[in-house]
């Protein structure tokens, strides 16, 4: 029987050398010149240390922007809050990986409610959806990719 594995994974590679062109670009932009501002990747999160506020705002940009070169979906990353301290504000952004259980629990939900002729299992951090006929999956694929989940998806292991 047909099946494939709805995930949404991040190439933690091609962050890191997104990571890397950002803190070039900062270190070589004019209106960053003498300030200390970088970023570090610790795991799933971008630390972003700059002097002001506004710094962080143009960083963030300039690190959506080499993302998104990259072919990495910007709608995984999580902006969290900005922390000044004395000279120096910090932000981190995290990247999110993985189908959570609620999302997962949506996801089987939505092609329940479609009724396609498939079914769908939660293996921990994806959804296997499995069915007689390869067109039934591309359907719910389609429906999968209009559907607005707040999370981008990819379409993985297709066996047939």
């Amino acid at each position: 029987m047909p099946s494939f594995d709805v995930v949404s994974e991040v190439d933690m590679h091609e962050v890191s050398n997104a990571v890397d062109q950002a803190n070039r670009e900062v270190g070589t932009r004019f209106d960053f010149k003498g300030s200390d501002a970088k970023y570090e990747l610790e795991g799933a999160d971008i630390a972003m240390s700059a002097e002001a506020e506004f710094q962080l705002k143009q960083m963030l940009d300039i690190l959506q922007t080499k993302l998104s070169r990259r072919g990495v979906d910007i709608g995984c990353l999580k902006v969290g809050g900005t922390e000044v301290t004395g000279k120096r504000a910090h932000q981190k952004v995290t990247l999110r990986q993985g189908v959570d259980k609620e999302l997962a629990r949506k996801i089987v939900k939505m092609i329940k409610d479609g009724k396609y002729k498939v079914q769908a299992a939660i293996q921990g951090e994806k959804v296997r959806i499995t069915g007689k006929k390869r067109d039934d999956l591309q359907q719910v694929i389609a429906m999968l990719r209009e559907a607005e989940l707040g999370l981008p998806l990819q379409f993985g292991n297709f066996r047939d």
